[in-house]
C-alpha cells in the first residue's frame, strides 16, 4: 500500500497533464481561482486512482493551525470530488483562538479587529487541499489524510494561514538565491494511560482546559540510548516505525532519550516545507498511535514528572545555493587550517542573524508557556544566547568541514510542541537578515553554562515583548501577521498568569 501511483502515463498513472475532473466538473473554486499548480493537479489525479484501488472510504482534510494542530473535517468517499473541485469550508474563527479554543477577538463583530479583512462575524475560510500531501492512514481502517491550505471565499490568500506564511518566507529566500534544507530531531515523552475514556473531570470549557488524564511511567530515565529499556517498549517502537514508514515520512530513529519517559525520533534532512509537513504528520501519528495501544503520548516540553531533563526540538539547518544546487555553509580550506572556522562566511552571517534575534524568535521557536521552563542550565538544553562548535549546550552547535556538504546549524532551543512552519520562517528570517547586514557573530563559546552572555527570555511574556519590539521581524512577516500572532498568546500568557498554581498552594497556603 502507497500513497502514490508510480506508474507512467502509459499505464495509467500521473503524469503533467493529469487532471482530477472530468470537463463538467471544471469551474469550481479551485479552478477558478487557479490554485493549483501542475503537480498538484497530477497528484490529485494518482490520489483518486489510489482511494479507488485500496478503497478509502474516510478522507481527512486539514490545516495546520496557530498551535501547529491540525483542524478539519472528514469527508466520505463520495464528497471527495467536491472537495477536490472546490474545497470544504471551515470557521475562520478558527484562526483567532489561543490554545485553550478561547477566541481572543470580538469574532462576531463586523470588524473582529484582526487587522484584515474576511474575519467578520466569524464567517468562512476555505480549506485547500494539497493532493500532494495526500496519504493513505495506516492506522484506521480504509482512511487517507491530506493537508490544506486557507483562503477567503474570494479567492485570496489568508494571511494567517501558516503554511503559507513559511512558503512566503522560502520565497524571499529563493530571491535572495538560496534554498533552506532542515533536519528534525523530535523528542517527546510518552506514558502509560490510566484512565479509560474521558473522565468527568477532564471536562473543559474555552480559557478553562479540564483535567490532565491519569498517567503512569514507562521507563525509569537517566539512562540515555540503553538498549534493554528501549526493548521493554518494543511494542510501541514496532508500531510507530510501522506507521510512520507507511505515511512515507523520512524516519531514521526512533532513541530512548535521558529523562523518563522520553524518546526521539530523528528524521532525514530535506526541503523546508516538505519536513515542517513530516513533522505535522509525524506528531499525529505518534499521539494517535499511542492512544490506541494503551499509551498517552504529549509534545509538551516539561510536564510533571519530567524534572531531570526536559524535551527539545533541534532544528538543523543549511543553506544551498538555487543556482548550483550545493551547499554554501562548508568553510574554505584557508579559513579551517588557519582560523578554525567551521563554517564559510556566508554560514557565519546566517548564525549570526538567528542569534541577533533570539529573544524575538523565541514565541515561535518555543510558543508555550511551559517551554520555558526547560531552559536549565546542564541539562541538553541550552539557557543563554551563544553558540559553540559541536558543543550540545549551546543554544546553536555549530558542525562543518571543508567540502563537506553535512555542514549545518543546529537550533537546540526549540520545543517539540512548536509550529513547525512558524519556526522555520522564523529562522529564515534571522539568518537572512545575518547574511544581507553581514553579521558576525562573536567567538564560540566553549563554556556554554558560565558564559556571561545574556540569557535567553525565561518566560513567554518577556519574549512575546522581544517579538513585539523587533522591527526587522515585524517588516519581514507584516505588522498584521506579527500582531495577530503575540494577541492569541498574551491571551493564553495573561491566564497563565491569573492562574493559582500547586506551587503558589504549597508554599503560602498553611505559611502565611
Amino acid at each position: 500500500m502507497r500513497n502514490v501511483d508510480e506508474r507512467a502515463v502509459a499505464e495509467g498513472g500521473g503524469g503533467i497533464t493529469a487532471r482530477p475532473m472530468l470537463a463538467s466538473e471544471r469551474g469550481g473554486f479551485i479552478d477558478r481561482h487557479d490554485l493549483w499548480s501542475e503537480a498538484q493537479y497530477a497528484a490529485a489525479g494518482q490520489l483518486r486512482r489510489v482511494v479507488d484501488e485500496v478503497g478509502i472510504e474516510l478522507i481527512r482534510i486539514s490545516f495546520v493551525d496557530q498551535h501547529g494542530v491540525l483542524r478539519g473535517k472528514t469527508v466520505t468517499r463520495d464528497a471527495l470530488p467536491g472537495a477536490l473541485r472546490s474545497g470544504i469550508t471551515a470557521p475562520s474563527s478558527l484562526l483567532l483562538k489561543d490554545s485553550s479554543g478561547k477566541s481572543a477577538y470580538a469574532v462576531f463583530e463586523a470588524d473582529p479587529g484582526v487587522g484584515t479583512r474576511g474575519f467578520a462575524g466569524a464567517g468562512d475560510i476555505v480549506l485547500v487541499p494539497d493532493p500532494t500531501t495526500f496519504r493513505v492512514v495506516p492506522w484506521a481502517p480504509k482512511t487517507a489524510s491530506l493537508l490544506c491550505d486557507l483562503r477567503f471565499p474570494d479567492g485570496s490568500e489568508v494571511p494567517y494561514c501558516t503554511r503559507s506564511i513559511l512558503r512566503r518566507a522560502v520565497d524571499v529566500l529563493a530571491e535572495e538565491g538560496y534554498a533552506l534544507t532542515v533536519g528534525a530531531e523530535l523528542e517527546f515523552h510518552v506514558f502509560r494511560a490510566v484512565d479509560v475514556g474521558v473522565q468527568p473531570g477532564q471536562i473543559g470549557k474555552p480559557g478553562a482546559p479540564g483535567e490532565a488524564p491519569t498517567v503512569a511511567p514507562v521507563s525509569p530515565g537517566s539512562q540515555l540510548l540503553h538498549e534493554e529499556t528501549l526493548d521493554s517498549l518494543d511494542d510501541l517502537v514496532q508500531a510507530l516505525n510501522h506507521n510512520l514508514n507507511l505515511l512515507d515520512l523520512p524516519l531514521r530513529s526512533i532513541e530512548l532519550e535521558f529523562g523518563p519517559n522520553q524518546l526521539e525520533i530523528t528524521m532525514a534532512p530535506g526541503d523546508a516545507r516538505e519536513v515542517a509537513d513530516a513533522v505535522v504528520l509525524a506528531r499525529t501519528a505518534i499521539r494517535q498511535v499511542c492512544r490506541r495501544l494503551g499509551y498517552h503520548a504529549t509534545f509538551m516540553s516539561r510536564p510533571q514528572g519530567a524534572e531531570t531533563a526536559s524535551v527539545g526540538w533541534h532544528l538543523h539547518q543549511s543553506l544551498t545555493s538555487t543556482e548550483t544546487g550545493a551547499s554554501v555553509f562548508p568553510p574554505s580550506e584557508a579559513a579551517y587550517d588557519e582560523h578554525g572556522r567551521v563554517l564559510s562566511e556566508t554560514g557565519l552571517f546566517y548564525l549570526a542573524g538567528l542569534l541577533e534575534h533570539a529573544h524575538a524568535t523565541a514565541p515561535f521557536t518555543t510558543p508555550t508557556v511551559n517551554g520555558y521552563k526547560r531552559y536549565q542550565p546542564f541539562s541538553l538544553a541550552p539557557d543563554r544566547v551563544v553558540w559553540g562548535i559541536d558543543n550540545k549546550g549551546a543554544m546553536i552547535r555549530a558542525i562543518g568541514r571543508p567540502g563537506d556538504a553535512a555542514s549545518r546549524l543546529e537550533n537546540r532551543s526549540g520545543e517539540p510542541a512548536a509550529n513547525p512552519y512558524l519556526y522555520i520562517a522564523s529562522q529564515i528570517a534571522a539568518g537572512l537578515d545575518g547574511i544581507n547586514r553581514q553579521l558576525e557573530p562573536a567567538a564560540a563559546s566553549e563554556n556554554p553554562y558560565s558564559s556571561d552572555a545574556v540569557r535567553l527570555p525565561r518566560t513567554l511574556g518577556v519574549a512575546l515583548d522581544a517579538l513585539e519590539g523587533d522591527s526587522y521581524l515585524r517588516s519581514f512577516f507584516g505588522a498584521d501577521v506579527i500582531q495577530w500572532y503575540l494577541t492569541l498568546k498574551r491571551s493564553e500568557f495573561d491566564r497563565y498568569q491569573a492562574a493559582v498554581t500547586d506551587w503558589e498552594q504549597r508554599e503560602y497556603f498553611t505559611m502565611m
